[in-house]
């Protein structure tokens, strides 16, 4: 079996101790392949909060495929935003805004879906559409293929349709259609599993969202929340387990588990 965590917005600087050495637990029990870390990984990236950040990466002992959120640029250092707008998350976690794992079983592809001339929402070039939509369609059948960004491509709540990502419309067919199975975000601190509209062909394709993992700005009554993916590299199964705190037992319990059918034409 393939096992990735899929954690979202920690906000380091409003992390909660308990919550992250849970989190560390839950991630030695799970001993994943990867974790897949979607964006605001601090609350105003500020240089301690980055280098409590790459601490806690550090302390993964794994890899761990990261990429920006919006609070991960500075918003009250005009002059940084404008001028060096990633200056702290690169100097803290690596220069690359938009990395790539890869492994026989899996091909995760991150997205930069942040602009410094934005305050909150997202947007998706033509260019970064083109550079996924090439890297998915190389992948093998064995491989689940993943998307992750920040910002949602589909919203549950209406109250959150504000917050879906600019460009999402030619994105999700173009991705779909070359063979994304998940496309994983975050942003909205509300985990979910939601079906993506089918590409002429009938290809799946889900949205996967991630709550908060760390921090104390949950969403309403839902809990520090994170997502573990489980897949058998040699079937079309795959699992979308979340997981969330108890602050009873001061750990993260699963507490609800999707099936998804992979679109594939051969596995193996």
């Amino acid at each position: 079996m393939t096992v990735l965590v899929h954690i979202s917005d920690p906000h380091f600087g409003t992390e909660q101790p308990p919550v992250v050495i849970a989190l560390k637990a839950l991630i030695d029990r799970l001993a994943p392949t990867a974790v897949l870390l979607g964006g605001d990984v601090t609350q105003r990236a500020r240089t301690a909060q980055f280098e409590a950040a790459r601490d806690f990466i550090g302390s993964l002992g794994r890899p761990v495929l990261c990429v920006p959120g919006n609070h991960d640029i500075p918003l009250y250092n005009v002059f940084a935003r404008i001028f060096n707008p990633y200056g702290g998350y690169r100097r803290a976690l690596g220069q690359d805004l938009e990395p790539v794992f890869e492994t026989d079983e899996v091909l995760a592809i991150g997205v930069n879906t942040t602009h410094p001339k934005r305050h909150k929402d997202g947007e998706i070039s033509s260019r970064q559409i083109a550079r996924v939509a090439d890297r998915l369609r190389r992948a093998s059948p064995r491989q689940l293929r993943i998307v992750m960004a920040h910002h949602p491509v589909q919203a549950r709540e209406a109250s959150d349709r504000a917050n879906l990502l600019h460009g999402r419309r030619v994105a999700l067919p173009t991705w779909i259609d070359a063979g994304m199975d998940l496309m994983l975000g975050g942003h909205i601190h509300l985990p979910y599993v939601a079906a993506l509209a089918k590409d002429p062909e009938g290809r799946n394709a889900w949205a996967v969202q991630a709550g908060t993992a760390l921090s104390h700005r949950v969403r309403g009554d839902v809990p520090n929340s994170v997502n573990v993916i489980v897949r058998d590299p040699v079937s079309t199964r795959c699992l979308i387990e979340r997981w969330d705190f108890d602050a009873t037992s001061q750990a993260f319990d699963r507490v609800e588990t999707s099936e998804l059918i992979l679109s594939r034409d051969t596995v193996g």
